[in-house]
């Protein structure tokens, strides 16, 4: 008897919904662009989130970044910092720094030294320019990289400076379109390297490019830093060119640059010039609440090696990326507090409206007053009608925002991700709102007099 009286109830807010489609559908909008707006700033929001996630796991947890600074002109260093400044001794940063490091400074859980090469590769008549990196194994694991086929270097390779290689899933597609890279030799700048793995495919935004000067690692060989050392280039040797081109180690050198993995001394044209031995540093600490003093132990230990010459640069990428990660958390909280207030604005919309219509229908309401409904069928009905009009509304909203949403991360290539507690909090505040704002309409209505109603013109 009650589901009856509920369905004929349900059925007579249907019929007045349709029968004033226009003005449902205007009394829908405010919900219907709220529902859209929560969505679609919700996708930008996560995608963002994502896209910090894995900027984060491309950088590695709880790493402390060292990178050389190349020194300035010479006659930049007498004007910024004097004669006598620019005479000082530093070794640059060596191989000497990380087993510094890794004797005095505690807390380190692992340490990756690299040595970064362009150079390009040839193989059956097919050159591209590419990446040579001389890395140790510490360095996959700091990166979260995986072998997709072969292994890793052994003991004997790296103590040795074996020529060996692992390359990227870009390189083995390119090079050994239809053959098993492994066992095979490519020749990457003036030696021939045998592949012995393959990395997994590493998929990286432009985004992340841009902000963390991340580059294509399926693009990059590499090999062990002693091979790079003794077949490449060392930068810590002194050189019979660099000494034709008056350098000696340190900022005080002359000017000289390395070309194609070969020393050789340049025109005096050449504005910098990069001493340093390794081309980054990475530290690992175990706990992230010291990532802050130990990365100021590194500094000075830094510096006091490197005679007081400041000429290395520390990061921690990781609180970096939470920062903005914080920053954009905030901004994703007021553009969806701003959402939520389009909601609250469509509700009380449709409040206006439900008060209007009742306004119009008095004498339809005390016609069914006087027929034996009771006042709690009228209210149900026109609680009915502000939960249809709020309903529906949602659902046309969810699929203008999924719309808008993808737009956005087509066209503008701005990530976006769509999840489902997105739309289920999006659908379930509009319901909610039809809801509490259908209230005082339906009651507004079940409070008239049914024959004050009927002789209302």
């Amino acid at each position: 008897m009650i589901s009856e009286r509920l369905l004929a109830n349900f059925g007579i807010a249907l019929e007045a919904v349709f029968a004033n489609k226009m003005r449902s559908i205007l009394t829908g909008l405010g919900i219907i662009f709220g529902v859209a707006a929560v969505i679609a700033m919700l996708a930008i929001g996560s995608g963002a989130q994502q896209e910090i996630l894995e900027q984060i796991r491309l950088v590695g947890v709880n790493n402390i970044v060292v990178t050389p600074v190349v020194e300035q002109e010479e006659e930049e260093l007498e004007e910024d910092l004097g004669v006598e400044e620019k005479k000082k001794y530093s070794p640059g940063l060596t191989l000497r720094d990380v087993e510094g490091i890794k004797r005095v400074v505690p807390g380190i859980s692992a340490i990756s030294p690299e040595i970064l090469l362009e150079t390009y590769i040839i193989k059956n008549g097919l050159r591209r320019s590419a990446k040579l990196v001389g890395v140790e194994p510490a360095y996959f694991d700091l990166t979260s990289f995986n072998l997709l086929e072969g292994k890793m270097f052994n003991a004997e390779q790296l103590k040795k400076g074996e020529p060996v290689c692992i390359i990227g899933k870009s390189i083995k597609t390119r090079f050994f379109p239809t053959e098993n890279p492994i066992g095979k030799t490519i020749k990457c700048g003036q030696h021939w390297l045998k592949v012995i793995g393959v990395l997994e495919e590493r998929l990286i935004s432009e985004n992340a490019i841009a902000n963390l000067g991340i580059r294509d690692y399926n693009m990059d060989v590499y090999a062990p830093i002693k091979t790079v050392l003794i077949r490449y280039r060392n930068r810590d040797l002194v050189t019979k060119s660099m000494l034709r081109a008056g350098g000696s180690p340190g900022p005080s050198r002359g000017r000289f640059v390395v070309i194609g993995g070969n020393n050789e001394a340049d025109d005096d044209d050449q504005k910098a010039v990069n001493y340093h031995q390794l081309d980054r540093l990475v530290v690992q600490v175990d706990q992230t609440e010291m990532l802050n003093p130990v990365a100021d132990v590194v500094s000075r230990m830094l510096q006091r090696r490197h005679f007081d010459v400041v000429d290395f640069e520390i990061t921690i990428p990781e609180l970096l990326l939470k920062q903005q990660q914080r920053t954009k958390s905030i901004f994703n909280f007021v553009l969806g507090a701003i959402a939520g207030i389009s909601l609250l604005v469509g509700g009380i919309g449709i409040m206006n409206i439900m008060l209007a219509s009742v306004m119009e229908r008095i004498k339809e309401i005390g016609l069914r007053l006087s027929i034996g409904a009771q006042k709690k069928d009228i209210v149900l009905q026109f609680l009915f009608e502000a939960i249809m009009i709020s309903v529906s509304g949602g659902l046309l909203g969810v699929a203008i925002g999924i719309f808008i949403a993808t737009t956005i991360s087509n066209v503008a290539e701005i990530p976006t991700i769509i999840t489902l507690s997105s739309i289920a909090l999006s659908f379930g505040v509009a319901a909610t709102v039809g809801l509490i704002f259908g209230i005082t309409p339906a009651r507004k209505a079940a409070s008239q007099d049914p024959i004050t109603s009927l002789r209302h013109e």
